[in-house]
């Protein structure tokens, strides 16, 4: 898995020999090796029938997480490392391809899994690596279910959500619990006698402080919110600029109480503490180590609700940590997509405007984030955003990922996608270093339209498309990117090296012909003598 989450951990045999009695017989959905390998849980080897999507990324079914969970046990993954189980979330969207996959195929929904046999495949493999394990005290108490035999789609309900969302909160705040912030009201002046309780045993759990630290923790830890504001500022200033900084404050100990008091109801403390997320997410060692600390709810929670600037500083957030590979999935699934996307096109903030269009573009490289952005209506909202000329040169980079899956392209045709663009085109014709990348964005979100789609070279045709790109190869000014990408266009319209056109056929012909051996006037000259006369119209 890995990156990728796709690797398998290990493989287990679907047939037992008779020294095997004591582990249930699991019943087979279909045969492995023609399914993708997305869709099998790394633990069973059977196609998910409830997947979800744990802490650090990965896709399981619901149960083998259970079953690991309960044991106390993290498998090592292919790759040497070890997932963490700590949180799950109903992963929809793979249920839902998974499901259509079963009826393209004409195959049986996938059931779940017996949970004796997957405890028993979970127990054989903590015999083999014994050395494998967790303590009891990073595990949290499995989701409370009806059976662990029968579960269904109920558990993928709004309030199996919640209780999801009520663990993160609860592990969250173990060490920090506030006594009188949670029922004020937004506001920047607070009561002198104001406090937030921290429990004596916090710093008890922790491995030594650096002096730095141990400063920093005492005022965020102390029971006065002024010391809060101060301690905070103290880490946002020490971590703006210091990269070993950065690192090297980005502990468990901060964090935990970063978790607190990024929810917090006053502006200033909520500002300085998502600023300070910030900072240490800038370094790609923190950035996994955040995500899997449980921080993404809290900072949607924050950019639903929270104070304006506060909001800014956690859309910088999540584009700085949507950067890293393995935290795309995990912020997609866990709700981020649509806040952004209000964000991009509600906020007063030309910053966090261009941070929300950016973090939307690096969780739209993966598929699932972009169906996600296309169903939350995201199209409609950045072609009227590309008209209006606003952020242009990054919600066209978004756009080339959306029309790069069928139901973004769909979209994108159907909302005039094509006139807008090359309107967009014709407008941008300045020199400066904005106006040339929002041109190669144009061509870019064109090209990619145009692969594989009969619609485009009719709507293309109608808005002279083919003129416009005439103009940009020959132009003196433009990159050689721009011209390369208008050139693939041209030749796809013209039916040159693209998919569609006459010249296509006429490739494809003399394919044929020189696969058989004949050239094309031996051809011809047969269907004079009663044979095919050779045609372009098949």
């Amino acid at each position: 898995m890995g990156e990728t989450g796709r690797h398998k951990w290990f493989s287990f045999p679907h047939h037992r020999s008779a020294s095997a009695t004591s582990i249930p017989q699991m019943p087979q959905h279909n045969n492995p090796g023609e399914t993708p390998t997305e869709f099998l849980c790394p633990i069973t080897g059977f196609l998910m029938s409830d997947p979800v999507v744990v802490a650090s990324g990965q896709t399981f079914e619901r149960v083998s997480v259970q079953v690991c969970r309960n044991l106390g046990f993290a498998p090592k993954l292919h790759d040497g490392s070890q997932p963490d189980l700590s949180t799950v979330i109903p992963n929809l969207a793979m249920k839902s391809t998974i499901l259509s996959w079963c009826d393209r195929n004409k195959m049986k929904h996938p059931r779940p899994p017996d949970y004796a046999y997957v405890e028993g495949v979970v127990r054989t493999r903590m015999d083999s690596v014994p050395g494998h394990r967790i303590s009891k005290s990073e595990i949290l108490p499995p989701l409370a279910e009806t059976s662990n035999s029968n579960s269904n789609s109920n558990s993928n309900s709004q309030s199996d959500y919640e209780s999801v969302m009520g663990a993160i909160r609860s592990r969250s705040r173990n060490s920090i619990s506030s006594t009188s912030t949670t029922s004020l009201p937004f506001h920047q002046n607070r009561p002198a006698n104001h406090s937030t309780r921290i429990p004596s045993s916090f710093t008890s759990s922790f491995p030594p402080m650096s002096p730095e630290e141990e400063e920093i923790v005492n005022k965020l830890s102390s029971v006065d919110t002024i010391d809060h504001e101060q301690g905070l500022i103290q880490l946002r200033k020490t971590t703006r600029t210091n990269e070993s900084t950065r690192i090297s404050l980005c502990t468990d100990r901060i964090l935990s109480l970063l978790r607190s008091l990024i929810v917090s109801r006053y502006n200033i403390v909520q500002t300085n503490a998502a600023a300070s997320l910030v900072n240490l997410s800038l370094e790609k060692p923190n950035k996994l180590k955040i995500v899997r600390s449980g921080f993404v709810p809290l900072l949607i929670d924050v950019l639903k609700s929270g104070s304006t600037e506060a909001q800014e500083h956690v859309i910088g957030a999540l584009f700085s940590l949507a950067v890293e590979e393995e935290n795309k999935m995990v912020i997609g699934v866990l709700g981020a997509v649509e806040p952004l996307l209000h964000a991009l096109r509600s906020s007063e903030s030309e910053r966090a405007r261009q941070d929300a269009a950016l973090a939307l573009y690096h969780l739209s490289l993966i598929p699932n984030n972009r169906n996600r952005l296309v169903r939350a209506g995201a199209v409609p909202v950045m072609l009227s955003m590309i008209r209006s000329g606003e952020s242009a040169s990054r919600i066209l980079l978004l756009l080339c990922n959306l029309a790069a899956c069928s139901e973004g392209k769909g979209a994108m045709l159907d909302g005039n996608a094509v006139a807008i663009l090359v309107g967009k085109l014709r407008e941008s014709g300045g020199d400066g270093a904005e106006e040339a990348a929002a041109r190669e964005n144009c061509v870019g979100a064109l090209l990619t339209l145009s692969v594989g789609n009969m619609r485009f070279r009719g709507l293309a045709s109608e808005v002279g498309l083919e003129e416009v790109l005439t103009e940009i190869v020959e132009s003196e000014s433009g990159g050689a990117r721009l011209k390369e990408k208008a050139v693939k266009i041209l030749q796809t319209l013209r039916g040159g090296d693209g998919e569609f056109g006459e010249g296509a056929e006429v490739r494809e012909w003399n394919r044929m012909l020189e696969a058989s051996g004949l050239s094309r006037s031996q051809f011809q000259q047969g269907g004079q003598n009663g044979g095919f006369a050779y045609s372009s119209q098949f």
